[in-house]
């Protein structure tokens, strides 16, 4: 097959022309390295190798940008990289930013747990629930809470007194708590004790 035509493409892509049809769109800067020029013969296995090359490239070019903007987890990454790349190409940029040492699963699950549990004030199991989204592993997730969590009462003390307290007076308010407080991943018992508190003050 003959490269009849190079054009430049949005995104630092170039679209390949063979034969004088559309073929492929490629990383220009992949193309630029391999050296291949209008005029020039490419076999099939020349296109599948600068394809590959081209996906290993834009993979890794992602996963950076990403990485730059906020810590991942590999699941999230793998995730994201894969919406323009193949599957492959993705999980090999993840291991690659793992090898140099740009991310851990393990420090960015304690960094999200420690968020969810005390910054945004979630209950054992919405934290749970977040962490698995993220493609945290089960194990990993139950020791970082078993070490993190902290009281489910005092956590719930602290919430209520700081946005809960004022609507406690009426029916209408306390259902509305109970509400917010079970969508945070507290549980019944706790919330209700803790409730009965605020209602005997």
């Amino acid at each position: 097959m003959e490269i009849t035509a190079i054009e430049p493409r949005r995104k630092r892509l170039s679209q390949l022309y063979l034969d004088g049809e559309p073929a492929v769109k490629v990383d220009t800067e992949t193309l630029l390295k391999a050296r291949w020029k209008v005029g020039m013969e490419i076999s099939d296995e020349e296109l599948h190798g600068l394809l590959q090359e081209s996906e290993t490239r834009r993979a890794k070019e992602k996963a950076l940008y990403l990485l730059e903007y906020r810590s991942h987890s590999k699941k999230e990454l793998a995730d994201k990289i894969s919406r323009t790349t193949s599957r492959e190409a993705a999980e090999a940029a993840v291991e690659k930013m793992e090898e140099l040492g740009l991310m851990n699963d393990e420090a960015y699950a304690r960094q999200l747990a420690g968020t969810l549990l005390e910054k945004k004030g979630y209950g054992l199991r919405r934290a749970r629930q977040e962490l698995l989204q993220k493609g945290i592993d089960r194990e990993l997730v139950e020791e970082l809470l078993e070490e993190l969590a902290p009281d489910p009462e005092e956590k719930l003390r602290e919430i209520v007194e700081r946005k809960y307290r004022n609507q406690l007076g009426d029916e209408k308010g306390y259902r509305r708590t109970v509400a917010a407080l079970q969508r945070l991943g507290y549980g019944w018992e706790d919330i209700k004790t803790v409730l009965a508190e605020f209602q005997a003050e």
